[in-house]
C-alpha cells in the first residue's frame, strides 16, 4: 500500500493557480500538443477501434503492466487498450499535483483512500479539476451500481455529486500481539487473555528469561512511532483513533482512558517489561529482536508472518509463536481494530479526453465474470473451489494473478472478500495468522473504525495528521518518563486548541445524523 499522501493538502500556490487555469483549458495539455504536432493518419481506423479509444491510466502502484497477464486479459474482456503508469513510491503527491495542474490527459487516476487522500480528492473536486461522474454512472454504470453499495457511492460524494469510484477496504483485523509460544511452554504458562495475565507473562519472561538472553532480555518490543499498541489499547476501550463513548465519537487525547493506558505502559517501561529502546525502534528493528530471540512479544501484521517465520526458524528451529487473543481490561473492555473505509479512490480528471469511455471501462471491469477473472483467475487454471472456499493453484496463481490488487477501481463488494481469501491461502502460515485474528476471535472483539466511511470532513481532514502526531509524541514522552501524567489535562487542552475541538464538533455533528 502507498503511504498516506499528507502533503497533498497544502498545494503550493503556483500549483494551485496552474490547477485552476488547467480546469478551464478543456484538457489542452502537453499530451494534446504532442498529438497536434503528429502527422494525420491517412487511413481511418476500424470502427471498433474508433468506438473504443486507448485510455491513459495513472495507478497507485503497479507491476510491469506491459508484460502483466492481467492487463492483457482486461484488454480482451473490456475491448479497451489501456496505457498504464504508476505513481512513484517516493513523494507521489508531488508528481500527481503537477500532472493534474498541467492538465496531463489521464483518463483514470487512482489514489489512496485515507482521510488525507479524501481531503485532496475533495479539494480537486471543489476546484473543478474532476469530472462529475454522477450522470455517467447513471448512464453507463450498470455493473458499478450492482457491485458498489449505495452507502459506498454516497460516501464518495462532494457537494452532492460523485466524483470518484471508491474501492472499499476488506473489513478484517491486520495486526495484534504475537508471542513466543515455546517460551510460554517452557515456563508452563498459558497464552494471556486479560491485561493482568499479559503483565504477569511479561514479568515471568523478564525474571525467568526463557530465551536465555540475560541482561539483553526484552519481554515486549514495540515501534517508537506507534506507541498505541494494538490489542492493549482495546483493553482500555480505545481501539481506534476515535471511539464511541456514550453516543459521541471521542479522540484518544480527550478520552479519560488514555491516561489509564499511558499509566499502564509507563509502568511496563519502568519495570523493564517494555523494550527500553522502544522510542528509537523501527519496524525492522522490532522484527529483528523477535527473530534473534531477544524479544518475547511484538506487534505483527499477519502478512509479515512468512518473513518472520523463516528468520526465526533459521535461528531457532523449534520456535513456536501464536497471536494473543483480544485482551480483556479491568472493566471487561476488549477490541481489535478492524479495517473499514476506502482502500483507494479512482477519479477522472477534467483533462481526460475520454471520460465516458473511462466509466465504460471501469464498468466493464466490474462485470461479475471479468472481475472474478481479474481477482483470482479461472477455475481449474488459477484456483480451485471447495466447500465454499477458493484455493490458489501455485505457482500460476502468483505468476498470473499476483498483481490483481493494482488494477482495482471499485470491487464486487459482496464477493471480493470471499475471492480475496484465496490470496491469503497462498501460504499456510499466512492463512493461519489471518484466521487466528479474523475467525477465532469473539465477534464482539471486532471494532470498525467509525470514521472509515465518513464523508469528507474539511476540519478533521486538515488537522488529523498533525493531531495524530501530537498524540504519539506525547505518549512516547510519558511512557519513557520525559513527561509526567500530572500534565495530562494541560495536554488535552493543548490538543483541543490545536484543532482537536474543531474536529470533535465537526465529526459529532455528522455522527449525530448516522448514529441514532
Amino acid at each position: 500500500m502507498m503511504k498516506t499522501m499528507k502533503k497533498w493538502i497544502a498545494l503550493p500556490a503556483a500549483v494551485s493557480l496552474m490547477l485552476l487555469s488547467a480546469c478551464g483549458s478543456n484538457g489542452e495539455g502537453t499530451g494534446n500538443a504532442e498529438k497536434s504536432a503528429s502527422a494525420p493518419s491517412t487511413q481511418s481506423p476500424p470502427a471498433s477501434e474508433a468506438a473504443k479509444p486507448e485510455l491513459k491510466a495513472l495507478m497507485r502502484l503497479g507491476p510491469n503492466f506491459e508484460k502483466d497477464p492481467i492487463a492483457a486479459m482486461l484488454e480482451e474482456k473490456t475491448g479497451y487498450k489501456v496505457n498504464y503508469e504508476a505513481l512513484p513510491v517516493d513523494k507521489p503527491e508531488d508528481k500527481l499535483n503537477l500532472l493534474i495542474a498541467s492538465s496531463e490527459p489521464y483518463d483514470i487516476v487512482s489514489t489512496g483512500g485515507d482521510s488525507s487522500s479524501k481531503a485532496i480528492y475533495a479539494d480537486y473536486a471543489k476546484k473543478g479539476a474532476l469530472v462529475d461522474l454522477t450522470p455517467l454512472i447513471e448512464k453507463y454504470g450498470k455493473n458499478i451500481k450492482a457491485a458498489l453499495s449505495a452507502e459506498t457511492l454516497e460516501m464518495a460524494k462532494v457537494d452532492g455529486k460523485i466524483y470518484a469510484i471508491p474501492t472499499r477496504s476488506i473489513e478484517s483485523v491486520g495486526t495484534s500481539l504475537m508471542i513466543r509460544k515455546d517460551w510460554l511452554d517452557k515456563l508452563g504458562l498459558q497464552v494471556p487473555t486479560t491485561l493482568d495475565e499479559l503483565t504477569a507473562v511479561l514479568q515471568a519472561f523478564k525474571e525467568k528469561d526463557p530465551g536465555g538472553n540475560g541482561a539483553k532480555n526484552i519481554p515486549m518490543a514495540i515501534k517508537g512511532d506507534v506507541p498505541m499498541v494494538d490489542n492493549i489499547v482495546g483493553a482500555f476501550g480505545m481501539v481506534n483513533d476515535w471511539n464511541d463513548v456514550d453516543g459521541k465519537l471521542i479522540p484518544r487525547a480527550m478520552n479519560p482512558s488514555f491516561k489509564d493506558y499511558l499509566s499502564y505502559m509507563s509502568d511496563l517501561y519502568k519495570k523493564g517489561l517494555l523494550d527500553q529502546e522502544f522510542a528509537i525502534n523501527k519496524d525492522a528493528t522490532v522484527k529483528e529482536k523477535f527473530t534473534n530471540g531477544k524479544a518475547g512479544v511484538i506487534v505483527l501484521h499477519w502478512a509479515d508472518i512468512p518473513q518472520i517465520d523463516d528468520a526465526l526458524k533459521k535461528n531457532f528451529p523449534d520456535a513456536a509463536y501464536v497471536y494473543i487473543p483480544a485482551l480483556a481490561g479491568k472493566d471487561g473492555q476488549t477490541g481489535l481494530a478492524q479495517s473499514s473505509g476506502f482502500d483507494r479512490i479512482t477519479f477522472v480528471p477534467k483533462s481526460s479526453k475520454h471520460p465516458e469511455d473511462a466509466i465504460k471501462w471501469i464498468d466493464a471491469k466490474l462485470d461479475p465474470d471479468t472481475f472474478k477473472n481479474m481477482a483470482i483467475g479461472l477455475e481449474g487454471t488459477h484456483h480451485t473451489f471447495k466447500d465454499g472456499n477458493y484455493y490458489p493453484i501455485l505457482p500460476i496463481f502468483n505468476d498470473e494473478r499476483g498483481s490483481a490488487s493494482n488494477y482495482l477501481t471499485g470491487i464486487d463488494e459482496k464477493n471480493y472478500p470471499i475471492y480475496w481469501q484465496a490470496r491469503v491461502r497462498k501460504d499456510e502460515r499466512l492463512y493461519k495468522g489471518w484466521e487466528a485474528l479474523n475467525k477465532q476471535q469473539k465477534p464482539e472483539a471486532f471494532k470498525k473504525n467509525p470514521l472509515g466511511l465518513a464523508p469528507y470532513l474539511p476540519d478533521y481532514s486538515k488537522e488529523d495528521a498533525q493531531l495524530g502526531q501530537m498524540v504519539n509524541d506525547y505518549a512516547v514522552k510519558v511512557i519513557v518518563g520525559a513527561e509526567q501524567l500530572a500534565g495530562f489535562d494541560a495536554f488535552t487542552d493543548k490538543y483541543k486548541k490545536a484543532g482537536g475541538q474543531t474536529s470533535y464538533d465537526e465529526i459529532n455533528a455528522w455522527y449525530a445524523t448516522v448514529h441514532k
